[in-house]
């Protein structure tokens, strides 16, 4: 029975530049933007609980002519707004440092 040729396996050596880490030159995000990404998740919640509260139910401070009406006839898309703007504020955090 013939013998089959063996296979000489090549050495796989790993570049040594591509192990090297890069330093990137950033520092810590600016005060401005802690600001308003947590501004951004507050802002969401407090539109969320003034809609529940006072401009959800038709009477009192959203009723007919009254200062929160416009609140009141946005309906459902409240929901879009509120929760829109807490997580655009989520999505910041991730290039916070």
């Amino acid at each position: 029975m013939p013998k089959s040729k063996v296979r000489k396996k090549t050495d796989y050596t790993i570049n040594p530049a591509s192990r090297v880490p890069v330093k990137v030159n950033v520092g810590p995000s600016g005060m401005w933007y802690m600001s308003i990404m947590f501004g951004l998740m507050l802002l969401g919640l407090a539109w969320l609980v003034v809609y529940y509260l006072a401009a959800s139910s038709g009477t009192g401070v959203a009723a007919e002519g009254e200062w929160l009406n416009w609140m009141y006839e946005l309906k459902s898309w409240n929901f879009l707004i509120g929760f829109s703007a807490m997580v655009a504020g989520l999505l910041m955090t991730m290039r916070w440092r």
